[in-house]
């Protein structure tokens, strides 16, 4: 059994906040579920009390006891969008691609394909490797990138070609 480490203790201005918050229900599930788990263990329940009884799992309920502890309410009631640590392509990455398809075709290629761009994109640096799928939807963000004869149909249709030559799909 982990032995708690962090204790919660409100005041009462913080608890009829939590209260009302919870009565009125309109925050996120997220936030209400938070003010329960604070309310709970400051009420002197466990971890595993409150885990059970609000079906949510005691790591949940030790991060928010922590972070209450550690940073306050407001930061435990705080929507946090954390960005994506997988993300390969940002706003630096996605300008060099959005240029390189607007520039000429490489030698002995009439147009570009996602896959030459993709390989283009790894062999500049930018990335350590790329899917040509990933190539396909930050083109598809920018229409304007794809609209050049550099990667067009062949027929004069707009669209990003494939590897093999397909349509990737359409572009609005």
């Amino acid at each position: 059994m982990v032995q708690e480490v962090y204790t919660v203790h409100l005041t009462v201005q913080e608890k009829g906040r939590l209260k009302r918050m919870i009565r009125a229900g309109r925050n996120s599930s997220q936030a209400i579920t938070r003010a329960r788990i604070l309310l709970k263990t400051d009420e002197g329940w466990t971890a595993p009390q409150v885990a059970a009884a609000l079906d949510v799992s005691e790591r949940t309920v030790r991060r928010v006891k922590r972070r209450y502890v550690e940073e306050g309410l407001e930061e435990v009631l705080r929507r946090h969008n954390s960005p994506n640590p997988y993300r390969k392509v940002d706003e630096r990455v996605e300008a060099h691609l959005i240029a390189l398809a607007c520039s000429p075709a490489p030698e002995g290629h009439d147009h570009w394909t996602l896959r030459t761009l993709a390989g283009k994109v790894v062999e500049l640096g930018l990335v350590a490797s790329l899917s040509h799928e990933t190539v396909r939807l930050h083109l598809k963000k920018h229409p304007q990138a794809v609209a050049e004869a550099a990667v067009v149909h062949p027929q004069g249709r707009r669209g990003v070609r494939g590897g093999h030559g397909e349509r990737a799909g359409p572009l609005r």
